[in-house]
Order: structure tokens, then C-alpha cells, then sequence
């Protein structure tokens, strides 16, 4: 049996009591640190303004992707189809990566409802639309959950 008083040989032992709350320390100051998730869905047209922290979502980027890869394409159908393949082959796996992100991007911005750019997005639940300045937004956000505990 464990005693937490008497010294014991070989590695550290904690009793659970210690443990438990050490884990739950660690918990609560994860959740602190991230319970303020930012997403800002925009596209190119949009500059945004102060966006250190954020994930960046460029809704139009899934097409300037597929774009990319119909460039300048022959108007014979096999040839174009040999031509997309073989640059899918060259693109690799970071490109099948990029064109994922982007369309998860999308799937994202739709299950949020998201309806206009920019959005910033703070834990999933608060929104400012219209609003380039990223910070402005978040700020504009902590201020009314402060006044809507």
C-alpha cells in the first residue's frame, strides 16, 4: 500500500488525491486558454485586418484550386481528361490536402449558417459579420458576453 508520508524507493509516486486535482488544474487551464477560438471565413476580395491567433477560412479557395487545375485545358475531352489527371499526380498529396481543407472550409461556413463575408466566428457561437478587423470583432464579442453571462 501507498503512503504518501514515507518516502518510497524508485520513481515519484503521487497519492490520487494529488493527482486527481493536478489533472483537473491542467484541465481548467486548457479550457481557459482556448475558450476563445476564432474562425474568420472571408474570401480573397476581403483584407483583413489583425488576424494573429485566427483560422483564416478563404471560402473561395476550393475554386481557385479547381481553377488552377482546368487552366488552359484542349477542347478534346481525353486529352483535357489525361492533362487534370496528370496534374492531380504532380500536385500529390498536399494538393489533395488543399483541396480537402478548402472544402471543409466550406462545409464548416455552411453548418455555422455563415451568410456573408467576412465573418469572425468565436467558439462556434458568436458571429460579426462584415467586420475586417479581426480584433474589433473579437473585441465587439468579449464585451457582450461580459454584459450577457
Amino acid at each position: 500500500m501507498l503512503n504518501p508520508l514515507r518516502p518510497q524507493s524508485g520513481p515519484i509516486r503521487f497519492p490520487w488525491a494529488v493527482a486527481s486535482a493536478l489533472c483537473v488544474a491542467l484541465g481548467l487551464a486548457g479550457q481557459t486558454a482556448s475558450a476563445a477560438e476564432v474562425t474568420v471565413f472571408t474570401d480573397r476580395s476581403v483584407t483583413l485586418k489583425s488576424t494573429d491567433g485566427a483560422n483564416v477560412v478563404h471560402l473561395d479557395a476550393a475554386q481557385e484550386i479547381e481553377a488552377s487545375l482546368a487552366a488552359d485545358l484542349p477542347a478534346d475531352p481525353h486529352l483535357a481528361q489525361a492533362i487534370v489527371q496528370g496534374r492531380l499526380q504532380q500536385g500529390g498529396p498536399q494538393l489533395q490536402r488543399d483541396l480537402a481543407s478548402a472544402w471543409q472550409g466550406v462545409a464548416d461556413a455552411w453548418s455555422l449558417s455563415i451568410s456573408t463575408v467576412p465573418a469572425v466566428v468565436v467558439d462556434r457561437r458568436y458571429v460579426i459579420y462584415g467586420e475586417p478587423d479581426v480584433a474589433r470583432a473579437v473585441a465587439r464579442i468579449e464585451a457582450y458576453r461580459r454584459a450577457q453571462p
